[in-house]
């Protein structure tokens, strides 16, 4: 096993750890570990909301999420030698659930959860839909999992990392907070928010303390979106085996990684979407001199896909057309035809005994694949999402004899505001 350089203990908040993480970007983040090009280590990570969600029967927690506090982070990890102008190279050795713990309160210790989130707190892809709060358990079996609150289905999970990235500079940071406060401007009340501004509230800054925190904690970007510095991308094939290309902005690249799915569909679109755990990630560091004007990677990370997916051979695939609920024509509208295509699959795994709440979570935590499917074909874009078959333990496709009817358990918790 590689060195373990960043440890948490279950028993103890992520505040109270040996070395506390952070959870904004900022450049004068102090790191908490420094490594070498060439090593191998293991890290290990808190679930998104630092135990704030819980294995039962209630929706409560989703209901009353602590947003403004996440996402735990470990790290930052400082790479000796590594300089603004470098490319990050980061390969994923492994990855998994807390080690050698199989059962416990915690996500990651044998189960994880997937949420959706109310619109009043966060929100998600299909808000309009679904408006209140609801949540999923999922019980891991090896590399399988099943759930309670959406019966009759079990996959493979591809466990991957949904948040890695390198610090900003500080002309980066102002960029990000500059153009963000330009769209929140735009309509200053939207709900949920356009983004997500700085916010000193709930912020954990790693070592800084006093002045130095209170200073960074006015200007440090929420961890939400992805970025120029890779981030909260959410891309379920970032798994074991795969190798990143990460910009560096900052001496030592100060990596930070968190956010650990057990499972994901593409697009994690009800925004707890994932298979949320803590767990651990053993990574490899090697710095690739002056890379990013090399390879013109200067606003974006690049990376190769690991080969260890779950091998699914029939899929069952939904479509849709930038064409809203209400019928109005929108110009090549991508994000509403992916959301189209997943309001198509909804309905119709309905006709099957599922509430469209089970349905939904089932989407966002399943290996679904979505995909822009026509983008030039004006004025309708389409997209599509593509469910194997495999996952349900009953016929799934249209067949003469109409939808086998299933017994949809205790369905999903619901708590409404």
């Amino acid at each position: 096993m590689p060195e373990l350089i960043f440890p948490l203990d279950s028993t103890k908040p992520f505040t109270a750890q040996e070395k506390v993480g952070h959870n904004r970007w900022h450049p004068d983040i102090p790191a908490a570990v420094t490594v070498k090009a060439g090593d191998s280590f293991r890290v290990h990570c808190r679930e998104w909301f630092d135990g704030a969600i819980v294995n039962d029967d209630s929706a409560d927690d989703i209901r009353d999420a602590p947003l403004a506090g996440v996402h735990v982070l470990s790290g930052p990890i400082a790479v000796e030698g590594a300089k603004p102008g470098d490319l990050l190279i980061v390969d994923i050795l492994d990855i998994g659930p807390i080690p050698q713990e199989d059962s416990g309160p915690l996500a990651g210790q044998g189960w994880g959860y997937t949420g959706i989130f109310p619109t009043l707190n966060g929100g998600g892809f299909l808000t309009e839909q679904f408006p209140d709060a609801y949540k999923a358990i999922w019980d891991f079996h090896g590399q399988k999992t099943t759930s309670r609150h959406v019966p009759h289905v079990e996959f493979t999970g591809i466990v991957h990392p949904g948040l890695m990235g390198t610090a900003p500079s500080k002309n980066l940071l102002s960029t990000w907070n500059t153009r963000e406060a330009a769209l929140i401007a735009t309509d200053p009340e939207r709900v949920p928010p356009l983004a997500l501004p700085p916010l000193p509230d709930s912020a954990i800054l790693g070592s800084l303390t006093g002045a130095d925190f209170d200073a960074v904690a006015a200007e440090g970007a929420r961890t939400a979106p992805p970025r120029e510095n890779g981030g909260n991308q959410d891309i379920k094939n970032l798994t074991k085996g795969s190798r990143i290309f990460y910009p560096v902005f900052v001496d030592g690249a100060n990596l930070s990684v968190g956010d650990l799915h057990f499972s994901q569909g593409d697009g994690e679109i009800t925004f707890c979407g994932a298979i949320e755990m803590g767990g651990f990630i053993d990574l490899r560091v090697e710095i690739l001199r002056d890379g990013m004007s090399t390879y013109g990677v200067s606003e974006n990370a690049i990376f190769m896909p690991g080969n260890t997916d779950p091998q699914y051979s029939e899929f069952l695939a939904f479509s849709g057309t930038s064409v809203t609920l209400d019928g109005e024509q929108r110009y090549l509208d991508s994000h509403l035809a992916y959301q189209r295509a997943c309001l198509h699959a909804i309905d119709y795994l309905t006709k099957f005994g599922y509430s469209p709440e089970q349905a939904y979570l089932l989407l966002g935590a399943a290996p679904i694949e979505g995909r822009l499917s026509g983008v030039v074909d004006i004025p309708n874009a389409c997209a599509t999402v593509y469910i194997p078959t495999a996952i349900f333990d009953f016929p799934v496709a249209p067949s003469a004899s109409g939808p086998f009817q299933i017994d949809p358990g205790i369905g999903a918790p619901h708590s409404a505001f």
